[in-house]
Parts: structure tokens; C-alpha cells; sequence
């Protein structure tokens, strides 16, 4: 009973990361965000190679055979993102940290079920 209530916690948690991520990776695509990503003076790819590395991620991370590689796509673009941020001087990361243990979360909690 305790796994099955655990299995329906993890795709719980897989389902709202992704559905959220995938949300806020489309946004962050959009040429508004272009707009305020320019104030931060890195080039455009990184915006688009973060942007679309998280949509592939939740992609994955949805479809029942790819869960796992999505998860940790997701750990990886999230990772990059944190680097990224700590290395130009924005400490304010603490919704990256939470989204990257989410994802490791299920990417460890679906290897073993």
C-alpha cells in the first residue's frame, strides 16, 4: 500500500514539475522575455539552449518511456541555469534548487519502482 501511495505521489510531482516547467519554458521563449533577458547582457543562445533544453526535458519527463531521461535532462538544464546565475552574480536561485531536486526526485523515485 505505502509503494502505491508513493508511485502516486511521484507522478504527482512529475506531472506538476513538468506541466509547470514546460509553462514557464515557453514563456521564457517568448520575444518579450527576449526583451528583459538582454538586460542581463549573455548572448541570446543561452536563453534558447536553456529555454528549449527545459521543453525537452518536460517533454520527456511526460511520456511514460522517457521519464527518467527527461528527469534528468531537467537536472542538467537546471544545474546550468544555477551555474549561471551564480556566476553573474544573481544569487536569488532558491526556485532553481527546488525545481532541480524535484527533478531528481522522480528521475531516483521512477529508476526504482
Amino acid at each position: 500500500m505505502a509503494s502505491q501511495r508513493t508511485e502516486i505521489a511521484f507522478t504527482g510531482l512529475q506531472w506538476t514539475l513538468g506541466v509547470v516547467i514546460l509553462i514557464e519554458a515557453i514563456l521564457f521563449l517568448m520575444p518579450n522575455a527576449a526583451h528583459s533577458f538582454a538586460r542581463t547582457h549573455m548572448p541570446n543562445i543561452v536563453r534558447l539552449i536553456l529555454g528549449f533544453g527545459e521543453i525537452a526535458g518536460c517533454i520527456l519527463m511526460l511520456l511514460p518511456r522517457t521519464v527518467i531521461r527527461g528527469a534528468w535532462l531537467l537536472v542538467a538544464v537546471f544545474a546550468l541555469a544555477i551555474l549561471i546565475h551564480l556566476l553573474h552574480g544573481m544569487y536569488e536561485v532558491g526556485n532553481l534548487a527546488i525545481y532541480t531536486a524535484a527533478a531528481w526526485a522522480i528521475a531516483l523515485g521512477k529508476t526504482n519502482a
